[in-house]
């Protein structure tokens, strides 16, 4: 059910900017390239990581990437007295991306995918890796200062398999068009 209606709201969202779209200019199709920053909240921990994607806009409304991310920072909670410490290994995702002009410089967007995440967690010195795959759906909006080098900042729900939990991934960024 909270699947169905993130996916409605961000339906709406986007719906909501077609107004405003047929106005903006025509973007430009092609490649483009994010470095982020950001935050991996898992409920508990909260991990800090580095992101990179690659993508390619095949015009004003429909594009793809592709995305990976490692752990900058761990964290370590206390539960029932134990030190758990987690940290990302890595993340790996592709994505259709939905984009909304809304000025000459300036989009919304909305992307859903599928990635695979790997944690290290470390309790009472013994190590463990374990990967999990899920779906991801998200939000965000971009904005270009010159045309070709801007600003992105997004939110991404990742829905593990198998009952595996979910985490809220926050980031922000660097874009750049090619």
């Amino acid at each position: 059910m909270k699947k169905s209606l993130i996916a409605a709201a961000s339906l709406a969202a986007i719906a909501a900017a077609f107004p405003a779209a047929s106005q903006a200019q025509t973007a430009t199709t092609g490649a483009y390239a994010n470095l982020n920053l950001g935050l991996d909240d898992l409920g508990s921990p909260d991990l800090k990581i580095v992101q990179g994607r690659l993508g390619y806009r095949f015009n004003n409304w429909l594009g793809v990437e592709g995305e990976a991310a490692t752990g900058l920072k761990g964290d370590t909670d206390t539960i029932a007295g134990v030190d758990v410490s987690t940290k990302m290994r890595h993340e790996l995702a592709g994505y259709v991306v939905g984009f909304a002009p809304i000025s000459p410089n300036t989009d919304l967007l909305a992307r859903v995918g599928y990635g695979t995440t790997r944690l290290r967690t470390t309790v009472g010195g013994v190590a463990d890796s374990a990967s999990n795959e899920s779906w991801n759906y998200g939000v965000g909006a971009q904005h270009f200062f010159d045309g070709a080098n801007g600003v992105r900042v997004d939110y991404t729900r990742q829905e593990f398999n198998h009952d595996q939990g979910h985490a809220n991934v926050w980031t922000i960024g660097y874009t750049r068009k090619f």
